[in-house]
């Protein structure tokens, strides 16, 4: 079963925005770390930001610093992507994912994404040119 319920995905013109959120129990909260994956169409699944959850220590692959901010509220065990000046090529499913352990790094890359476990279901964005 989705331990990870995202939401706030759509469609939108280039040099929008749209906001992403997942939320998770609360033992997976507990593990430290959440981060963001995304697959295009006919690409392999990439790294976009993470966060730990102590601390707020965030991690951003280049091709989104500067356009896309993660945050969390811990209260809610809830993660957030503020995707601005989005361009067609952020276009693709979104997931959001944790780590099985406490997690000691935190980094949404393809070389550490066997790091992280727990999956969400994925939610389409899609940015028209």
């Amino acid at each position: 079963a989705q331990v990870l319920r995202e939401s706030g995905g759509g469609s939108v013109q280039a040099g929008g925005s749209l906001r992403l959120s997942c939320v998770g129990p609360g033992y997976i909260w507990r593990r430290n770390c959440m981060g963001w994956f995304r697959q295009a169409p006919g690409k392999e699944r990439e790294g976009v930001a993470s966060i730990f959850t102590i601390g707020g220590v965030t991690y951003y692959a280049d091709s989104v610093k500067g356009r896309f901010t993660i945050s969390r509220d811990n209260d809610k065990n809830t993660v957030y992507l503020q995707m601005n000046s989005l361009e067609p090529d952020d276009t693709a499913i979104y997931y959001c994912a944790a780590p099985s352990e406490i997690a000691e790094r935190c980094i949404a890359d393809t070389s550490t994404e066997g790091d992280f476990t727990y999956w969400g279901q994925g939610i389409q964005v899609t940015v028209s040119s």
